[in-house]
């Protein structure tokens, strides 16, 4: 840790918290991550001289998040991890004379520590799947926008009515893990909506409800009825391609035939297993979760949650999408920083 004077207000106001509510020197010192020398020295001062800030001034105009701002958005963000900057600031500025923008709570937040990231989930990769990813990354590194704008990417993927299939970003301070048991349980629901979309740089394509989960029939009629029509039409000089993730029904003898057939109008690029985070259509589904999750009137059954996923995905913004696909130079960059390991997308 730095010295004294280089603790912010906050920490300040923390290590004068957990004092104040029982806790010794040395259990404040283990819970925050403070050496001993710190802690009495910063609790003294409170003692002595109500000191709670830095002797440093800044420079620039005042910050209007104090410390006992601060401590009151460390509790809105401790008692809800999945909530917006929006969210944050509405109940932030309850009861309060100087209200605080979004960009004031975001800033305020990321001086606290905060970051905000989808926490850890699916299954653990295994020695194959990081070599796969890795070889993916390698083949692909130098390649640019300009190239990954050929390419219309596609998913499926559950939207559930309470709670997300673990797309739902949650707050967590830089020493906290990601994982979801440490930030508290999952609503679990029994109800959901599988659908399945494409989209490229150039256009937001077709988002298609699933009833069931895909076989290899479902998705040849899929690739018949939605992927042959957008591609033949965004990539009419047939220089696009189509990616597809690894799953059992993407190998089927029947598709990769099928696919065989078209090769002329299009090509075929395959996503290495375990490798959503590589997808940026994941961009897509949050951005869809998120307008869901704010909407005045919820969705309480399966068809308005149905609906409201296809009204929500008409709506994406085309900055929305081109942003998704613009991020792949450095979702590239990431897996292979990882050496094939899991990323922060």
């Amino acid at each position: 840790m730095g010295k004294n004077g280089d603790l912010s207000d906050f920490d300040r106001g923390r290590i004068v918290g957990a004092r104040r509510t029982g806790l010794s020197i040395s259990e404040t010192a283990d819970f925050l991550g403070f050496s001993r020398t710190t802690i009495s020295r910063v609790y003294r001062e409170w003692s002595e001289k109500k000191k709670m800030s830095s002797m440093r001034q800044s420079c620039g105009r005042k910050c209007l998040v104090d410390v006992r701002g601060q401590m009151k958005m460390d509790r809105l963000i401790r008692d809800d991890r999945k909530a917006t900057v929006a969210q944050i600031t509405t109940r932030y500025n309850e009861g309060v004379q100087n209200t605080i923008s979004e960009r004031t709570a975001r800033r305020t937040l990321k001086q606290m520590g905060y970051s905000n990231r989808r926490p850890h989930r699916g299954p653990v990769l295994t020695a194959k799947n990081r070599k796969l990813r890795l070889q993916f990354a390698q083949a692909h590194q130098k390649w640019t926008v300009a190239d990954w704008k050929n390419v219309a990417w596609s998913n499926e993927t559950r939207f559930q009515l309470q709670q997300s299939d673990g797309r739902i970003k949650i707050w967590h301070e830089q020493q906290e893990s990601l994982d979801p048991s440490s930030v508290g349980s999952q609503v679990q629901t029994t109800g959901g909506v599988m659908v399945w979309a494409m989209f490229s740089w150039h256009k937001l394509g077709p988002l298609v409800p699933i009833e069931h989960s895909l076989n290899a029939a479902d998705y040849l009629r899929l690739a018949a009825d939605h992927v042959r029509p957008f591609m033949t039409t965004v990539y009419p000089s047939a220089d696009g391609y189509f990616q597809q993730g690894n799953v059992l029904h993407h190998n089927a003898e029947v598709i990769s035939s099928w696919f065989l057939e078209h090769k002329s109008e299009f090509g075929v690029l395959q996503l290495p297993p375990q490798s959503t985070d590589i997808n940026p259509i994941e961009h897509l589904w949050d951005a869809v979760e998120r307008e869901i999750r704010i909407m005045d009137v919820q969705p309480t059954n399966l068809q308005q949650l149905s609906d409201a996923i296809t009204h929500v995905w008409s709506k994406i913004s085309e900055e929305c999408f081109r942003h998704a696909v613009e991020s792949m130079t450095q979702r590239i960059e990431e897996v292979l920083k990882a050496n094939g390991g899991p990323t922060r997308y």
